[in-house]
């Protein structure tokens, strides 16, 4: 698929799945292993911005990523990095990305069903 624009909703991603994630200090840290969830921070490239996240630990030591908002060419095989604060916390090999916003727009479009607007250009009023 190629996008018609660097920008076209097609590239951006809000959910992603990584493989085992190696963490640094602690083995999955305790609050993720508490809740079995946890917000910190993601990059998945090096000179990126950081983006706010949930992490979801699954039982076989791998995490869903949910962003809090989409990220642009999220690709599997790239790792995601996690941070609390300045403390780099570990990373996963991305395996897995959720449906692109593009699709999860026309999803809802499908959903909706035709508008007012478009029923009235249907069958005119009498």
């Amino acid at each position: 698929f190629k996008a018609p624009s660097t920008d076209h909703p097609a590239l951006y991603r809000d959910l992603l799945r990584t493989n085992r994630v190696h963490w640094i200090a602690e083995e999955p840290p305790a609050e993720l292993v508490r809740d079995k969830m946890m917000e910190c921070h993601f990059r998945f490239r090096h000179q990126m911005a950081l983006v706010p996240c949930v992490l979801t630990l699954n039982q076989d030591g791998s995490v869903w990523v949910t962003l809090v908002k989409p990220a642009r060419a999220i690709t599997p095989g790239q790792f995601a990095v996690f941070y609390k604060g300045d403390e780099c916390l570990g990373s996963g090999k991305i395996l897995r990305i959720g449906p692109s916003v593009y699709t999860m727009q026309q999803a809802k479009n499908r959903e909706e069903g035709p508008k007012k607007e478009e029923i009235d250009k249907i069958e005119p009023a009498t």
